[in-house]
């Protein structure tokens, strides 16, 4: 379980800031008229999600222990 650990929260982050940030940035401007769909959106937070759990990973290997 500690090897996965930065994929986890690399995803959580990428995920859920993603997600924070649509709604501070985009969803306070938009008329509530208009309408924002809604797969593309959760699509858009997976793929970044994906992005930074990769970064995590990367990250926790670099940094990790070495053993000699």
């Amino acid at each position: 379980m500690k090897n996965k650990t930065g994929i986890m929260i690399g995803f959580i982050a990428g995920a859920a800031g993603f997600l924070l940030l649509f709604k501070f940035i985009f969803l306070d401007r938009i008329p509530p008229e208009d309408e924002v769909a809604p797969g593309l959106v959760v699509l858009a937070a997976i793929f970044n999600g994906l992005l930074f759990a990769f970064i995590g990973s990367w990250l926790q290997g670099y940094l990790g222990k070495k053993k000699i």
